[in-house]
């Protein structure tokens, strides 16, 4: 199998209406590798959502190719788990139903589909809700819930975009942290958006920077911190996490000039 499971080469895209047309992407080149974390970090506005978004396959690339290199060695879509800022959990729907509702559009209720994500419930501590409604969760748990369903279809890839955004701080660190493990555990090759520069170094293998749009990738960040072990929080007491973290700032610093 090859090493990468997906390929951007020279991704180019462009906002048109009757008045103008709005460069977002400009020839965006990058490689995930299989079971790789990456984050991209850019400043606000700069097409990032964007990128996932014809990633996703939910938008046309106007130029560029992207190839993606299945475990069969066939060039078919993967399947892709897209996790949003919001859980989007129904409220009509106790939390067990909404994990299940990919696996019920999908026609994939099978006895062992629906073990994998009662045992996932469990190993996350919302087995003991499984039967309540959303509401009845924290916004931390619901976060979890979302991203078991998810899971429940066995995508290839995750894209992330920002799904901490909407919590308030102290949760989003143990929340990022227990989503990273989930993620790390169950072996899924990820790309993650953000904003947040710590979480972008605590949890990925490599951060892409991009510059203000229309987005160029403008340098690649390989992170190798000497704490990391299972915990994103312990990775931010490494001895490399603040270097890691001014190289990020200077380089975002400078598209703001």
């Amino acid at each position: 199998m090859p090493e990468s499971l997906l390929q951007l080469k020279n991704i180019s895209y462009s906002y048109h209406n009757l008045q103008a047309e709005t460069p977002a992407l400009s020839r965006i080149s990058f490689h995930i590798d299989v079971g790789e974390f990456v984050a991209i970090v850019g400043p606000s506005g700069c097409g990032k959502s964007t990128l996932l978004s014809i990633i996703a396959g939910l938008l046309s690339p106007e130029e560029g190719t992207i190839i993606f290199h299945n475990p069969d060695g066939s060039l078919h879509y993967p399947k892709i788990g897209y996790m949003l800022q919001r859980d989007h959990l129904f409220e009509w729907r106790t939390v067990y139903q909404n994990a299940i509702l990919g696996l019920e559009i999908n026609h994939m209720l099978t006895p062992e589909n629906t073990e994998y994500v009662l045992s996932l419930m469990r190993d996350y501590d919302l087995y003991k809700f499984k039967d309540q409604r959303p509401s009845e969760l924290s916004g931390g748990m619901k976060q979890r819930a979302a991203l078991i369903r998810t899971l429940a279809l066995n995508p290839q890839l995750l894209l992330l975009d920002e799904p901490f955004s909407a919590l308030d701080y102290q949760t989003r660190l143990t929340v990022s942290a227990d989503i990273c493990h989930i993620i790390r555990k169950s072996g899924k090759t990820a790309l993650l958006i953000t904003h947040d520069l710590s979480e972008a170094i605590s949890l990925a293998d490599r951060v892409i920077i991009l510059s203000k749009r229309p987005a160029t990738v403008k340098r690649e960040l390989p992170i190798r911190l000497s704490l990391s072990g299972d915990s994103p929080l312990a990775a931010r007491n490494a001895p490399e996490f603040q270097d890691y973290f001014n190289l990020l700032w200077e380089a975002l610093s400078d598209e703001k000039k």
